[in-house]
C-alpha cells in the first residue's frame, strides 16, 4: 500500500511519537516536497523528528497543476502526488483539504483514523492517552470526535 502524507497529520503523529506506525500499517509512505519544507522548518517543535522520519520519503511532483486557490501548497502537492503515485490513502487532518480530496475520490485517513487502525493491528494498546497528549499540545479535537474514536477503539 502507498500512503501520501500531509503536514497536519504528520505533526500530530510526531507529537505523540507514533510516526513509525505509518510504515507498519501502509508499507510505503511518501511526503511531497512542499509538505517536507513546511514541517521541517527550524522553528517547528517537531522538526527534528519529522526531518529524520521523512529523509527517504520526499518526492517531487511532476504535474504542474495548482490547487492553491482552494488549498495550501503542501495540501495541493499531496493531492497531486496521490494521483501520480496511484496511492491508496492520503493522510490529512485538515477538514477543507479532506473534503476537497474526497471530491476527487481520494481515500483520506486522518491521524485519529491511523491510531484506530494501529490499535486494531496491535501496534498500540490505547488511544485515549495519545488523544490526551494531542490536546495538551494545543491540537484541537472536538469532544464528539474524541468520543467516536474512543467508541470505535473500544475504550468508551
Amino acid at each position: 500500500m502507498i500512503l501520501i502524507a500531509d503536514s497536519s497529520a504528520l505533526i500530530a503523529l510526531a507529537i505523540i511519537d507514533k510516526l513509525e506506525i505509518l510504515q507498519k500499517l501502509f508499507g510505503k509512505v511518501y511526503v511531497p516536497r512542499a509538505v517536507y519544507d513546511e514541517i521541517t522548518k527550524d522553528n517547528k517543535t517537531e522538526a527534528k523528528k519529522l526531518t529524520e522520519f521523512c529523509k527517504d520519503k520526499v518526492l517531487d511532483i511532476e504535474t504542474k497543476i495548482n490547487f492553491n486557490i482552494s488549498l495550501g501548497k503542501g495540501e495541493s502537492e499531496a493531492v497531486i502526488l496521490y494521483q501520480e503515485q496511484n496511492a491508496d490513502f492520503l493522510l490529512c487532518d485538515d477538514k477543507k483539504a479532506k473534503k476537497f480530496a474526497q471530491s476527487f475520490g481520494i481515500n483520506v485517513i486522518g491521524s485519529l483514523g491511523v491510531l484506530i487502525k494501529a490499535k486494531k493491528a496491535g501496534y498500540i494498546e490505547a488511544i485515549e492517552p495519545l488523544i490526551k497528549k494531542l490536546k495538551e499540545s494545543q491540537i484541537y479535537i472536538d469532544e464528539n470526535t474524541c468520543n467516536t474514536v474512543l467508541k470505535i477503539a473500544g475504550e468508551l
